[in-house]
């Protein structure tokens, strides 16, 4: 499987797992840390698998960029948080720079 493909899963599974520390946060219930731990874990999987064919600064650069990128969209729409103009522009910065990135290959 892609190399991409794989961090756009395990960034995407981590930002579940950033959901569930958020319920977490405004519940304290230790199943939901211990959740929050699990599918973290189970992201962070997708990321080390790609160690095998990417170089581990740029795997873990375009992971966390995934992450955020997809926890913007989710705290727009299901928290109902508004970004701010500055953030939106991080985000497109970072997006570039995932394309860059793999266009640099």
């Amino acid at each position: 499987m892609p190399a991409l493909i794989l961090l756009v899963l395990g960034g995407s599974i981590l930002t579940v797992g950033d959901v569930i520390f958020k319920f977490y946060a405004e519940t304290p219930k230790s199943f939901l840390y211990v959740l929050g731990l699990i599918v973290y874990l189970l992201g962070l999987i997708f990321l080390v698998q790609t160690y095998k064919t990417e170089n581990i600064a740029i795997a873990s650069a375009i992971f966390v960029i995934i992450n955020i990128v997809t926890l913007l969209f989710v705290s727009k729409f299901y928290f109902g948080e508004q970004p701010s103009l500055w953030q939106v522009v991080g985000v497109i910065i970072a997006i570039v720079a995932i394309l860059l990135m793999e266009l640099g290959k």
